[in-house]
């Protein structure tokens, strides 16, 4: 069992910066993929960016990549979301998400294991 905490969003003009955190209590957080996942209202929840276990691999939404960066401390057992050139199309719940997967690529959402309770950003113009 993984309980997930997410931690770090708020409201920020466009063009400014976050960074969400996710702290991972439970056994063997480094034997988990994570991932990160967002909805905005009325829509269906979306993947954003997903890293492997030992943190090697990454791979992002194609409308995040090189504004997004993911990251994990194994040591501190938390996952990382930097967040760059905010723009208003990035507001929405943040789901931080845990996988143990052993697969290629990365996980679908549905293969996904544990999720926290997610965390608000609201990026305004």
């Amino acid at each position: 069992q993984v309980q997930l905490v997410e931690s770090g969003g708020g409201l920020v003009q466009a063009g400014g910066s976050l960074r969400l955190s996710c702290a991972a209590s439970g056994r063997a957080f480094s034997n988990y993929v994570m991932g990160w996942f967002r909805q905005a209202p009325g829509k269906d929840r979306e993947f954003v960016a997903s890293i492997s276990r030992a943190g090697i691999s990454t791979y992002y939404e194609d409308s995040v990549k090189g504004r997004f960066t993911i990251s994990r401390d194994n040591a501190k057992n938390t996952v990382y979301l930097q967040m760059n050139s905010l723009k208003t199309e990035d507001t929405a719940v943040y789901y931080c998400a845990a996988a143990l997967w052993r697969g290629y690529g990365r996980p679908r959402r549905d293969e996904y294991d544990y999720w926290g309770q997610g965390t608000q950003v609201t990026v305004s113009s």
